[in-house]
């Protein structure tokens, strides 16, 4: 009899101990590891030999990552007769970093002072060349894109998407929100991580506790939150080269072909030093249970949809009256352009930023309402036409900035005569960086170069920018 009590007295307690620690174990979410190679040196044949032993050493330890290739590097390896490191890098995942990189112009250069429009059609016109030997080459159509060093441009979302492109992955500071993915221009952005960027020093294996320190930390807090990414990265060149092939064009410099001049190379003891700090790294990061390697082909499939749920049309009308800037709610985030949307009675869709900034002529505190319905329905049209939102609103030969139509719709109580006309309040441009030349800072732009252009039209795309929502 007393062990039947003492029995069941122990049952109760298992099971009181469950139930305090079972909701805290549920609670912690995966936490994602985005591994990812800028596979880009085509001057430095040993080059070619690392992306080998990288895809081989991650296959070995069941880690899938991401190389995201330069269309001349495809192009160079299938040349020199590389199959198989072709065939040891499409085992794992293939995205796309520019059909030449470094040669100039780049990226940012050509796009600084072209517009949405003209600015997405010249890149694709550039770079569709290379998406294609991509996809000859490898057999598949790259899962992602990344800009060469800091040449980010808005436009090249649009390109990207019309290439069949649906992920941003690369490191900047043009744009970010939380550290996390987000949304972006109609693109799924690893981009802007900040503390959880984990790139282990491969020139000090003696660092590497204190890295792993900073991944526990990272993937604790990740988890504590419900989930969420740890992105890292290399460049398949750092592991046999100590300076960068681009240097060739370093400050603007585009040297004919005849005159590149290769890399300085590691010692084989260097090397060996840096492939096995990959290693140890990817070996102390599968230790954590809840940890996976993920690739940017998958990514899509771990967050939800870029169109979030609706919500609630009075807690919108609430927020975009005071501030145009995305709502997060329990059931997932709403973009600026997604609640105006619902504020117009549009089921919605993805659509993208304004092509230039307006601004308010109109003169009057009020508007008629029979005039502003006609507004709106003009405003819906102009969406569903164009899938993108207008950058002024017409009130009869007078016009509303985006932003101020916006607040004063959302401040609207659909039934007076006349409607009171709001002042904008933007606040989702100020997840776009307002520093023009250190956001473009790398050796291979001309000295001093600065992009506002591109900024402010980051800043107009930020109506489509939301935190992403893991599912």
């Amino acid at each position: 009899m007393h062990a039947a009590i003492e029995s069941n007295r122990m049952i109760r307690i298992i099971l009181l101990v469950l139930m305090a620690v079972l909701p805290v174990l549920a609670a912690r979410g995966p936490v994602y590891v985005v591994l990812w190679f800028d596979t880009e040196d085509y001057i430095e044949p040993s080059a070619d030999d690392a992306a080998l032993r990288i895809a081989t050493e991650l296959e070995k330890l069941g880690a899938r990552a991401t190389f995201k290739i330069v269309g001349e590097k495809a192009r160079v390896m299938e040349q020199r007769g590389r199959r198989d490191v072709i065939r040891a890098l499409a085992r794992h995942d293939i995205g796309y970093h520019t059909n030449f990189h470094s040669i100039q112009p780049t990226p940012a250069l050509y796009l600084r002072d072209m517009g949405w429009l003209d600015g997405a059609a010249e890149f694709r016109r550039r770079e569709e060349p290379g998406v294609k030997d991509i996809r000859r080459i490898f057999g598949v159509n790259p899962s992602c894109y990344g800009q060469p060093g800091s040449s980010w441009g808005p436009q090249t979302d649009r390109a990207l998407l019309q290439m069949g492109i649906p992920v941003y992955l690369d490191e900047g500071s043009q744009v970010g929100v939380d550290e996390q993915p987000f949304w972006f221009g109609g693109m799924l952005h690893v981009f802007a991580m900040g503390r959880y960027l984990i790139r282990p020093s491969l020139n000090d294996e003696s660092l590497l506790p204190e890295t792993f320190a900073k991944f526990d930390k990272a993937a604790d807090e990740l988890e504590a939150r419900g989930g969420g990414v740890i992105s890292s990265y290399w460049h398949p060149t750092e592991f046999v080269t100590t300076a960068f092939w681009d240097m060739n064009f370093a400050k603007g410099a585009n040297p004919e072909r005849s005159q590149w001049k290769l890399p300085p190379r590691r010692t084989a003891e260097e090397s060996e030093r840096c492939y096995r700090i990959l290693v140890r790294y990817v070996e102390h990061s599968k230790t954590r249970p809840g940890v996976r390697f993920v690739t940017a082909r998958e990514l899509p499939q771990l967050y939800e949809s870029q169109v979030g749920r609706t919500a609630d049309r009075a807690r919108i009308a609430q927020h975009m009256a005071e501030r145009q800037t995305f709502l997060v709610t329990d059931d997932g985030a709403l973009s600026a352009a997604e609640m105006l949307q619902t504020l117009l009675g549009i089921e919605p869709m993805p659509v993208e930023g304004p092509v230039r900034r307006s601004t308010t002529d109109y003169a009057e505190s009020t508007i008629a309402r029979v005039v502003f319905e006609r507004a709106k329905t003009d405003t819906a049209d102009f969406m569903r036409t164009n899938r993108r939102l207008p950058a002024e609103v017409w009130i009869g030969s007078q016009k509303l900035s985006l932003q101020d139509f916006a607040a004063t719709l959302a401040a609207d109580d659909g039934a007076s005569s006349t409607v009171a006309v709001r002042k904008g309040n933007p606040e989702m441009e100020k997840y776009i960086t307002t520093d023009a030349t250190g956001s473009f800072s790398w050796p291979i732009h001309p000295e001093r170069f600065s992009a506002p252009q591109l900024l402010e039209l980051g800043r107009l795309q930020a109506w489509t920018l939301k935190p992403a929502r893991l599912r």
